[in-house]
């Protein structure tokens, strides 16, 4: 395979990826995974997509340590992940409506068997996480320690780009060239 085709394909997948996860941010789905996954994939040929991965990074290591730090968020995490798992199944076994339905019987379980796979693919999604977080971090304090030098590193990379388009503003008020002359 070329080097041309390659960076096309990965030019378009990543693109892909990235729209099928803004578009899973409003509609059922792994939204921001999928967002992540199509930034990284773009990551690879784009520096402005580099730029974007390191926050996104920074605060996804963070949601993982946390919400495996004690039992009881484990705990809600991954109920929430078979409530979820669940309406899955019940949105693609489609049980008639109950009695209790007052709205159109188009309205109840609207969207298919496609929601329903897209619900029950998004829980087993997040118990995996689940699992991998639990598994990375519960009761590791060294993994913890890892994550706050992450930030940290974040924070003071963020704090030199702000020094650096401070001065290059401040050099462009005074007029001083950009470049040293030879």
């Amino acid at each position: 395979m070329s080097a041309t085709a390659k960076r096309l394909g990965l030019e378009t997948l990543g693109w892909v990826v990235l729209v099928a996860g803004l578009l899973a941010l409003v509609l059922p789905g792994p939204g921001l995974l999928l967002t992540f996954a199509g930034l990284a994939i773009l990551s690879t040929q784009y520096r402005w997509a580099r730029r974007m991965m390191h926050p996104v990074r920074v605060k996804a290591w963070r949601g993982a340590a946390e919400g495996a730090q004690t039992i009881p968020r484990i705990l809600l995490s991954g109920l929430a992940a078979l409530v979820l798992l669940a309406v899955g199944v019940l949105w693609i076994v489609q049980p008639p409506a109950p009695g209790w339905w007052s709205l159109p019987q188009a309205w109840w379980l609207f969207g298919g068997v496609s929601v329903g796979v897209t619900f029950a693919v998004s829980a087993v999604i997040a118990l995996g996480l689940l699992v991998f977080a639990v598994h990375r971090f519960y009761r590791k304090p060294d993994a913890l320690e890892a994550v706050e030098r992450l930030e940290e590193a974040h924070r003071a990379r963020r704090a030199a780009t702000r020094t650096a388009r401070n001065r290059l503003r401040r050099m462009r008020e005074r007029g001083t060239p950009w470049r040293r002359s030879a």
